[in-house]
């Protein structure tokens, strides 16, 4: 399985909303392998498609400290999520180098189609909240930083263009 690369930010694709699958089947199942040997050899705790080119609704989650226990979601959504929030340090390989704190809810709960091509639900806490809120974020054109106060936003962007991560 071999790993993909990752679309530099400001590439346009990372801003785009991307459709969703319409089945699961053997291409998008080999698709979250790649996807899921791109996490490990980040190393990170989420993928989602379009970070490599991948311009569907796929995204894969493993914050297990053992590994091997990634997630494959097709079409997720939120279908309920906490009121209580939680501050996580957030990056994404596609602006490498960079990082905020952002604020998200601690618990959601996502609908999504497995690898069996089977509506799925799914609690989700804490880290592995945020990472798949993160994801979700991904497939709807959105990057973690977008999440911040505008002014907060211009000043993470410049220092990413100052720094070189961002071209």
């Amino acid at each position: 399985m071999p790993t993909r690369p990752f679309l530099p930010y400001p590439d346009k694709r990372l801003k785009t909303a991307v459709p969703p699958v319409e089945a699961i089947t053997d291409e998008v199942r080999a698709i979250w392998d790649d996807m899921v040997e791109t996490m490990d050899a980040m190393p990170g705790y989420g993928l989602a498609g379009p970070q490599i080119g991948v311009m569907q609704q796929l995204a894969v989650v493993d914050c297990s400290t053992e590994r091997g226990k990634a997630v494959r979601m097709a079409n997720p959504r939120i279908l309920h999520a906490s009121s209580r929030l939680r501050e996580h340090e957030e990056a994404s390989p596609n602006l490498p180098g960079m990082s905020a704190v952002i604020s998200r809810p601690r618990a959601v709960t996502v609908a999504f189609l497995n690898e069996h091509g089977e509506e799925e639900e799914r609690d989700f806490v804490d880290l592995w909240a945020t990472s798949v809120q993160h994801q979700i974020d991904h497939l709807q054109g959105r990057m973690y930083f977008d999440s911040l106060k505008p002014v907060k936003r211009q000043m993470f962007l410049k220092k990413a263009k100052k720094t070189g991560a961002m071209k």
